[in-house]
């Protein structure tokens, strides 16, 4: 449990390439993440092209990290064929927690750009990576070794703990 509590979220990476074996770590740990009655609606786009790594760091302005990153990865789920729909983002958010955590255990930085749920963004990145028509672009995870490290800030408050 360690990477809990030492990962943080990077934005700058060394210019050194990711290995496939670990890109692979990642999205096995992605896909471990429960979902709602075993739905599992995500489908993971990876890129290491350069020239989609640029136009994906300028969807939104907050996606500037991306652009350095030798690895995005853009989770997406599909819109058909669930049986709970009303949770296919909560589901993609703990496979994208998932992402994040090993990605520090690994040794790596990563980052969770926002794209969903903002109906531009999603649609912008929808059509750079050229999704089928029943995949939704729900956030970008810019990979890579960390430039610099940073240590996690303690969150824990004691205050926002009811017990009844």
């Amino acid at each position: 449990m360690n990477a809990i509590f030492s990962r943080v979220s990077v934005r700058q990476f060394e210019d050194k390439e990711v290995p496939n074996g670990l890109i692979v770590k990642i999205l096995r740990a992605a896909m471990a993440a429960p979902s709602a009655v075993n739905q599992q609606p995500w489908e993971f786009y990876v890129t290491t092209d350069k020239n989609i790594i640029e136009k994906l760091s300028q969807v939104t302005p907050y996606a500037t990290p991306a652009k350095n990153a030798p690895v995005v990865i853009v989770p997406c789920y599909r819109t058909n064929d669930l049986a709970a729909p009303a949770m296919v983002q909560i589901d993609m958010a703990i496979a994208t927690e998932n992402i994040l955590l090993e990605s520090k255990e690994l040794g790596l930085g990563a980052v969770m750009l926002g794209i969903a749920p903002h109906e531009d963004r999603m649609k912008a990145v929808e059509e750079i990576l050229k999704l089928p028509e029943n995949f939704r672009a729900f956030t970008m995870i810019p990979v890579g070794y960390p430039k610099n490290k940073h240590s996690q800030e303690d969150r824990y408050e004691p205050s926002k703990i009811h017990v009844i």
